[in-house]
């Protein structure tokens, strides 16, 4: 069933990007219960298994339906800033209003016939500020087991991707970047239509607090119109680049960049398909970042990298010089 968001100006001018790592842990959750998405994510999966082993999600799984449904917004809420921390997130999500908590653990049973009765579900409505420490605990566990692992890797991926549309907006307006986000989406008139899962009555509607966009690693094949009503009206989509993040190892240079370069240096270049910083270079290549460093002082003396800060890092990418060399190669 589609959703309508009719974008005044007030709209058009808040819309705004964010990368919040405590909304990538419940899209990772979700895709846990979704074997539609697993397709996408084997070698994660197979990487995760162990540590999904190793956890009681229980609790959490009462509170995300496997074939889709509402999920309690209060346990990924919309960020208020473009980068926020998990900390800082995770205490959000801890100094819930238990009455709001309450209302959307409701609505989140409700999808699933008998839930609400079960013994599990009387008790999260019966005491929902417990409910809220036990589900806030979880998270973190989950964070800290599935997510902050890899979450480098994951936020060099969400940066760049909005590095790129932010550069859409720049060249071609709005219009390149809502026809853009996904197939799913559809852009005219004004009205950005979104697919959504299940009763639109609590959906969000637009109310000149903008359109707030976040791309994940995980959500893909959907795009998510997350959020119900109080929340700002949300738009969770699948990043540029996610098809590759997941592979099992970082592929070698080309055998003639590395005979030019040396094996690490060729190594560093090929693999700037996305901008990244220095550290996340240095955890997918297994060096030290002192020697990263030293690789990207070289290659960006040569005119064959740029770099730009973001927020307190300075990202790395390739020019159009370095990407002619590294595809000649």
């Amino acid at each position: 069933m589609p959703l309508t968001l009719r974008l005044g100006n007030d709209d058009l001018r808040r819309c705004r990007f964010a990368v919040s790592p405590l909304c990538q842990t419940h899209e990772a959750l979700r895709m846990l219960r979704r074997s539609a998405r697993h397709g996408y994510h084997r070698a994660w999966l197979r990487r995760a298994a162990p540590a999904v082993a190793g956890l009681d999600l229980s609790p959490l799984w009462l509170f995300i339906p496997p074939a889709g449904g509402y999920t309690p917004d209060f346990l990924g809420p919309p960020p208020e800033e473009p980068y926020p921390r998990f900390e800082e997130e995770l205490a959000r999500v801890r100094a819930t209003d238990p009455a709001l908590a309450r209302t959307e653990m409701a609505r989140s049973l409700a999808c699933s016939p008998g839930l609400a009765e079960s013994p599990r579900g009387r008790a999260a409505l019966d005491d929902p500020a417990a409910a809220v420490r036990r589900l806030a605990d979880l998270t973190e566990q989950a964070w800290q087991a599935l997510v902050a692992p890899d979450w480098s890797r994951h936020r060099a991926v969400l940066e760049a991707d909005i590095a790129h549309r932010s550069r859409q907006v720049a060249d071609a307006g709005l219009d390149a970047l809502f026809t853009g986000l996904h197939p799913d989406v559809d852009w005219a008139d004004g009205s950005l239509t979104l697919p959504v899962r299940g009763d639109l009555t609590d959906a969000q509607r637009a109310d000149g607090r903008g359109v707030l966009l976040m791309p994940s690693v995980f959500v893909w094949p959907d795009v998510v119109s997350g959020f119900a009503r109080p929340w700002q009206p949300t738009v969770i989509y699948p990043a540029r680049g996610m098809g590759a993040l997941h592979g099992d190892e970082v592929p070698g240079p080309p055998e003639a960049l590395a005979r030019l370069l040396g094996r690490q240096r060729a190594a560093v270049l090929a693999g700037l398909e996305d901008p990244a910083s220095t550290t996340d270079l240095a955890r997918r290549h297994g060096l030290a970042p002192s020697t990263v460093s030293a690789h990207l002082s070289v290659l960006r003396e040569a005119g064959l990298l740029g770099s730009r800060r973001q927020g307190h890092r300075v990202l790395y990418g390739r020019t159009p010089l370095g990407d002619a060399v590294v595809a000649g190669a």
